[in-house]
């Protein structure tokens, strides 16, 4: 489908606030030459130019599908009055990148995401942009693209793959990660894995529990800056391609209204986000994320805010990894709208944000259509748990605090030994060769943001400690990440890290690590005194690279606590020229 040319009145109502700089007029001539080398007419330029940054890949699932979906996109733009200009940008897989070096440049690609779309959009002067996200950094990425350029815009999220079937039973790729380590301990024959192997991912789309990508996902809804419904449509679902088309329509409504992103992303939209967060058991990355978006969008907001707002939000939604069900479930159920209603519901959201639609969450919410007799969004009397998924710890070890999932296990306190690793490898080894006893605290040091460099996630440890049948008698603290797919006490994004001298980089092998989750404390059982006394000596070790990416993040980016973000320093501050894309607010 093509409307180029098709309403020219509609097109000409349009702003075109940056753009005209770029194509109008006689001197811009050159410009106009090369674009209609592209295939661009006469009638395109009298429209506004579109941005649709697309974080398409090969390399996995979750951004596979984007380049049909972004025809889609364009499709609506085109019709809207708008002309579409297409680009890419990078993404990294976690899951194909697990337990191994390639797992360090994930979070570092989200800086690199949000820094390319803002590039090409700063560029090429867009009026407005569409943002394509599927793999879990592509979406804060592009929420930080969107809040730092405050140019009319909107997240669109590739949606959730498909459950895989398993000897009868539905599968993710959690479950494949926790078959590596029953596998490993003899409880699976090769030729089980391999049908594991082979029937988990049956399709596009990402990760389909509550992990990183679709605990995000909802963010991007209850945080408003994607059109409720539109998201959580599944990727192979065939109405993700009206969901495209519609999104390319609400971007033109957004540039007419000049409604730009500081009016969607508030403080209170942020709360929002996090309670829709610790409601569904989601990923401990959305604290990492939420953190950065605030930065963006320059918002106050503090890790202990996390803590304050899950301590009074029930789980409702029995989602993986804790729970039984997946997005695609959550989505025939009546989707985020349902969970968003129950909380409404329940006093529990600010109703009055606004949201990209021109609606109110609350008037989003009022549209959800529920199943009958789902099991998967609960009712607010018959809750999971009565508080939310998220604690944050604090004490000796984390003086800036750590961050716990409890959504997937009961535990309420620990004591044990340390084990102590100063690398993701050491640790996954000592797993592998029955090294780990129960009733043992691992500790992975050195994989914190500038550590690692990279704060690497952990699910390779922490899925063969379940596939081993330690899950629930064992804990783990680390200063790096966590899939949103791991469950059992395990505690991470210490801070401060060990690269920058934290208290973690004191533990030794045999002291004794508390945790009190009721208290919220995670403690090691030494005196303050001999804590000191064993830093004093502590000297960091060399960085792990001296050039490239991996040097500039590690030299710029800031602790875990503050969202591990790569910030300009505070003193360097240069007033925003007249129609410039940077933020008046």
């Amino acid at each position: 489908m093509d409307d180029r040319g098709k309403d020219s009145a509609v097109s000409d109502s349009l702003p075109k606030p940056r753009s005209r700089a770029l194509v109008d007029g006689a001197n811009r001539a050159g410009a106009r030459a090369m674009l209609r080398a592209c295939g661009l007419q006469d009638d395109d330029f009298k429209k506004p130019l579109i941005g649709v940054a697309n974080t398409w890949i090969e390399i996995g699932p979750c951004n596979y599908h984007l380049r049909e979906l972004a025809q889609h996109v364009k499709e609506g733009i085109r019709a809207a009055g708008g002309t579409p200009l297409e680009f890419n940008t990078v993404s990294i897989s976690d899951g194909i990148t697990m337990g191994t070096e390639g797992m360090r440049a994930s979070l570092v690609s989200r800086e690199v995401i949000a820094d390319s779309i803002e590039l090409v959009t700063r560029g090429n002067l867009f009026d407005a942009l569409v943002v394509l996200v599927g793999c879990d950094k592509t979406i804060p990425g592009g929420i930080m693209a969107l809040a730092r350029l405050n140019i009319p815009g909107l997240i669109l999220y590739g949606g959730s793959i498909a459950p895989g079937q398993f000897e009868g039973h539905a599968v993710t790729i959690q479950d494949v990660y926790e078959a590596i380590g029953k596998h490993a301990r003899g409880g699976m024959t090769d030729a089980q894995l391999k049908s594991l192997e082979v029937s988990a991912c049956p399709g596009a789309g990402a990760c389909g529990g509550q992990f990183t990508a679709n605990t995000m996902a909802m963010v991007c809804e209850f945080l408003g800056i994607a059109p409720m419904g539109l998201s959580s449509v599944p990727a192979t679902n065939a109405g993700k391609a009206a969901a495209g088309y519609r999104a390319g329509e609400f971007v033109l409504e957004l540039l007419r209204r000049d409604f730009t992103p500081s009016k969607i992303i508030t403080k209170a939209a942020i709360e929002n986000a996090i309670t829709g967060v610790a409601a569904t058991g989601g990923s401990t990355n959305s604290v990492l994320h939420l953190l950065a978006i605030a930065n963006e969008a320059k918002i106050p907001l503090s890790i202990d805010d996390f803590d304050r707002i899950s301590s009074r939000v029930p789980i409702i939604a029995d989602l993986k990894p804790g729970g039984r069900f997946v997005a695609t479930d959550l989505y025939a159920a009546g989707g985020t709208a349902l969970v968003a209603k129950r909380l409404l519901e329940a006093g529990l959201l600010r109703g009055d944000a606004i949201t990209v639609t021109g609606s109110t969450l609350a008037e989003e919410a009022a549209k959800a259509k529920e199943t009958p007799s789902q099991e998967v969004v609960r009712k607010l009397n018959a809750p999971l748990k009565p508080t939310g998924g998220l604690v944050i710890l604090k004490g000796n070890i984390a003086p800036e605090g750590c961050v716990i999932k409890v959504a997937g296990h009961n535990l309420q306190s620990f004591r044990g030994p340390a084990r102590v690793f100063d690398n993701e490898e050491a640790a996954f080894a000592a797993v592998e060769q029955g090294a780990i006893k129960a009733g043992d605290v691992i500790v992975i040091r050195y994989e914190g943001p500038k550590g690692g460099p990279g704060m690497r996630e952990m699910l390779a440890v922490t899925a063969a400690l379940v596939g081993a049948g330690l899950g629930d008698s064992v804990a783990l603290l680390t200063d790096g990440r966590f899939s949103g797919a791991t469950h059992g006490l395990m505690a991470g994004h210490v801070a401060p890290e060990a690269a920058n001298g934290g208290p973690i980089a004191a533990i030794a092998d045999g002291d004794t690590i508390i945790f009190d989750i009721p208290k919220r404390q995670l403690t090691l059982d030494l005196s303050a005194a001999e804590i000191q006394k064993r830093l004093a000596t502590w000297r960091p070790p060399q960085p792990r690279f001296t050039s490239g990416v991996m040097a500039k993040y590690a030299l710029l980016v800031s602790s875990s606590s503050l969202g591990a973000v790569t910030a300009v320093p505070a003193a360097f501050s240069v007033p925003a020229a007249s129609g410039s894309f940077a933020r008046t607010s």
